[in-house]
């Protein structure tokens, strides 16, 4: 069974409100997270999708191959131990994300520009803007 997952995260203000966008196979969904930053963002939307595949999948979870792709090539390296991180805040999400991966067959992190992740980006912008209406 394979998955493709679109992931965004962004803060108006960097810290500022904050939202996630996740699209996983066609269907999306954005949610409001608080007052954080973008590289929190960028996480909590990863953990979002690997939360919600999970529950989806159920028992043939770990029949599945997840393919994400994610426009913070900081946070996709991060994940995969290609960058190293420094702020303990990150290290907990990222650490939380990668339990969240071993319930999975395969999980691939696919960087990809702003411009291919326009899905998860818009419901990112429309999550905060409707906020504030």
């Amino acid at each position: 069974m394979e998955i493709s997952v679109h992931t965004d995260g962004g803060a108006r203000g960097n810290p500022g409100p904050a939202a996630i966008g996740v699209v996983i196979d066609g269907a999306g969904y954005g949610a409001y997270i608080g007052e954080t930053t973008n590289n929190v963002a960028e996480y909590k939307a990863v953990i979002s999708a690997l939360t919600t595949c999970k529950k989806n999948t159920g028992a043939n979870a770990q029949q599945a191959d997840i393919t994400i792709h994610i426009d913070s090539q900081l946070i996709a390296r991060q994940i995969t131990g290609k960058y190293k991180i420094k702020l303990p805040h990150l290290q907990e999400l990222c650490d939380e994300a990668r339990s969240l991966i071993t319930n999975f067959h395969s999980v691939r992190f696919v960087e990809i520009p702003r411009a291919q992740n326009a899905a998860a980006d818009a419901l990112v912008n429309s999550t905060l803007d409707n906020r504030y209406i």
